[in-house]
């Protein structure tokens, strides 16, 4: 084991040299760089198309080598190049891997989520990618979905705000970003056959308003559509979402293209708005499209819509007009490992703090035990096509022992050998490993009961939970007794939970005092689990998702798994999350928008009015905020509008705004919050369009759904 650690190491470090030994010299920065006018685009297009062929038309529709679109050297129309996401640029080696996109929802910061968008963008153009396939929009539904790490939590305004921000953050780098995917792709088990069932007033109010902030507000270059079929079709047949709803209502101007192996009839989807096939041409090729364009199945102006696409992205973004690599940015980017550390430390939600256990105060520490399934090798994402390798990654236990003994020697793996002690504050740190059968051997139990704290590391990995199944909702087998296993040992556990979202504690929660949901906490994940358990940075990720305490608890427990035709009906409608919870007797077991500070916050001074010089539906929402406690720390205070005198049946408060402010002790500041019509709205499905009905509203303030500290009404007139 040591030969294979030191030679990882070994190997990490040759690959940083050449990474900045083979950066070349800087040629062309991104503020140098202009997109066109769309008066010169649309020229430049309608240029293009009138020299193409049919069959050269046809074959820009359809991927090539995996991540690549067909050049057209003749034209010079350029081939471009796609990398995965959303987690990291990295299919082209080593690169940043961030934490996963529930971790950025649990910060509930926009302004950090743009600029992990704008590193993303720098990655992509070190690397000379044009489109990354990034961020992923889908809405948490239950927590056994096997791609829940990549997506933003189950609120539709929270998700579509780090929708906006991420995808601002890419394509100001001159970088296409894809939001997928489209749409109600919420289970991974037999996702080619799943038929989700879904009526069209939840789809508007829950699972299609992240895409429609990122097309609307963003304006997103591309869109990739699922694998599921929704109310019976496949998406890439799904002319209602993609032509009339995407395209048409919202206005839509760039490249929808499929998931890898999403197409499964080329006359249907090229039909049904499919502008590009990927990863390669196999139904919308010229073989069965030629044919259908003679016989009048085909239109030769649908084909036309789809290269116009394709050419008016490339040409807007500037991909005709330079090399798309950016030299001046380095492969290994030192700024985008930084915004990686930060967004895990602002991710993490400590869930539990009985006593008070942390923070721990390293002065006073004498020993310190680290183990658990999670533990080491560093866990820094889940798996499928997310899955990212940095250049490097700090485990949990490495972020331990760095920060109590910072190593001299990289290549010192004392600390690995089982027993062995890194000497700092004058704590020791013991790494306890596990069993092949994931058991604790009997010889650590006497290093844990003496220990003055032990940190369990313990959850899920790529192998246990990632793209293409469904994972449990208990954690791995044999955690759940060796988390009860060490809680007898030692009444100071701090566990930490790897995972996409809730799992079921029902068989240890009762004896371990402190709890931190770490989710997928990217190649810098070690180092910010320390700066929280030492106290340099206050806890402040708040819960993106509830979660239930028993899964017999959460909404969709009858109609999750599908019939047996495949279809999965979304018979809980809107009332998903917290939105069920308030007007259930059953409570989750922590609540959404629900985190614990190592401070505390008083909120006060409610104030509602239109907003001057505006619309007179337009509110402005303000209030203060105070660190009443003895640490600096951030606080995400949460506004939610609820309406009691609706026609049809309405949540009883739904998330329309959040702030993020950081607080020194004994400081204030006032917020001030914006609602606009569409805050008061519902959809209503008889007249296809977002209506407030004029009445009173209530406007409620506080840390978290079931945390409400400041309550005010305003009424609507008209």
């Amino acid at each position: 084991m040591l030969f294979m650690v030191k030679m990882r190491r070994i190997l990490v470090f040759l690959l940083l040299a050449l990474a900045i030994l083979f950066t070349p010299a800087r040629t062309q920065t991104q503020s140098q760089v202009q997109k066109s006018s769309p008066t010169n685009v649309d020229k430049r297009v309608d240029a293009l198309l009138s020299r193409m062929t049919l069959q050269e038309k046809l074959t820009l529709i359809g991927g090539m080598h995996n991540f690549f679109t067909r050049p057209i050297p003749r034209l010079g129309i350029p081939s471009l190049k796609m990398s995965d996401g959303p987690l990291g640029v990295h299919d082209y080696g080593p690169t940043t891997a961030y934490p996963a996109g529930i971790a950025l929802a649990a910060s509930w910061n926009t302004d950090l989520a743009q600029r992990v968008g704008v590193s993303m963008g720098r990655d992509a153009r070190a690397r000379g990618v044009n489109i990354v396939l990034a961020p992923a929009l889908n809405i948490y539904r239950a927590p056994m979905n096997g791609r829940n790490f990549e997506y933003f939590g189950e609120d539709p305004y929270l998700a579509s705000r780090m929708a906006v921000s991420v995808v601002e953050g890419i394509q100001s780098q001159n970088v296409i970003a894809t939001v997928k995917h489209f749409v109600a792709n919420n289970m991974e088990y037999d996702r080619h056959h799943i038929n989700a069932v879904v009526d069209e007033r939840t789809l508007r109010e829950i699972y299609l308003p992240a895409f429609e902030a990122a097309v609307r507000e963003a304006h997103v270059g591309a869109v990739m559509d699922s694998y599921n079929l929704v109310n019976g079709q496949h998406m890439t047949q799904n002319a209602h979402l993609n032509i009339d709803i995407l395209k048409h209502e919202w206005g839509f101007d760039g490249i929808l293209m499929s998931d890898w192996g999403a197409t499964y009839d080329g006359i249907a989807a090229a039909n049904a708005g499919l502008d590009l096939e990927m990863p390669s041409a196999r139904y919308m090729t010229p073989a069965n499209l030629v044919p259908a364009i003679q016989q009048g199945k085909v239109s030769v102006a649908t084909i036309n819509d789809k290269v116009r696409r394709i050419l008016r992205k490339a040409i807007q973004f500037g991909f005709f007009d330079r090399d798309q690599t950016d030299r001046s940015i380095p492969l290994y980017d030192q700024r985008g490992r930084e915004i990686a550390r930060e967004e895990a430390r602002e991710s993490i939600v400590l869930l539990k703090n009985d006593g008070n256990l942390l923070p721990l105060d390293p002065t006073k520490l004498k020993t310190i035990a680290v183990l658990g399934p999670d533990a080491y090798p560093a866990v820094i994402g889940g798996g499928g096509s997310s899955q990212t390798t940095p250049f490097n990654q700090v485990s949990f236990l490495e972020g331990i022992s760095n920060y109590l003994s910072p190593p001299v020697n990289p290549f010192n793996d004392t600390v690995l050998a089982g027993m062995g002690e890194h000497v700092g504050f004058n704590a020791k740190v013991l790494y306890a490993p596990l069993s092949a059968k994931g058991t604790l051997d009997p010889k650590m139990e006497p290093l844990l009961s003496t220990a003055d704290a032990v940190i369990l590391c313990v959850g899920f990995n790529p192998d246990t939970e990632g793209e293409g199944a469904d994972r449990t909702f208990s954690l791995p087998a044999g955690q759940d007794d060796l988390i009860r296993q060490v809680a007898a040992l030692n009444k100071n556990v701090i566990l930490v939970i790897t995972a996409g979202g809730a799992v079921d504690m029902t068989r240890w929660i009762d004896r371990v005092p402190t709890i931190l949901q770490a989710w997928y906490p990217g190649e810098e994940g070690g180092d910010a689990l320390a700066d929280i358990l030492f106290g340099d940075f206050s806890p402040s990720g708040k819960l993106p998702a509830s979660f239930e305490r028993r899964w017999e608890d959460n909404p969709t427990f009858h109609s999750y798994y599908p019939q047996r035709d495949k279809s999965v009906a979304y018979s809980e409608g809107i009332f998903l999350g917290y939105r069920y919870y308030d007007r259930s007797n059953t409570k989750p077991l922590f609540p959404f928008g629900f985190g614990l500070s190592y401070t505390r916050f008083q909120y006060s001074d409610l104030s509602i009015s239109p907003r001057e010089g505006s619309d007179p539906d337009s509110v402005t929402v303000s209030f203060d905020v105070k660190n009443v406690g003895s640490r600096a720390g951030a606080e995400v205070a949460e506004l939610y509008v609820g309406d009691s005198h609706s026609t049809v049946p309405r949540p009883v408060k739904e998330l329309k705004g959040f702030a993020r402010v950081f607080l020194r002790p004994g400081e204030k500041k006032q917020i001030t919050l914006t609602l606009n019509r569409r805050s008061f709205s519902y959809y209503d499905v008889k007249n296809k369009q977002w209506t407030a009905e004029p009445g009173p509203f209530s406007i409620l303030v506080g840390g978290s759904s079931a945390q409400i500290e400041l309550t005010g009404s305003f009424t609507l007139t008209k």
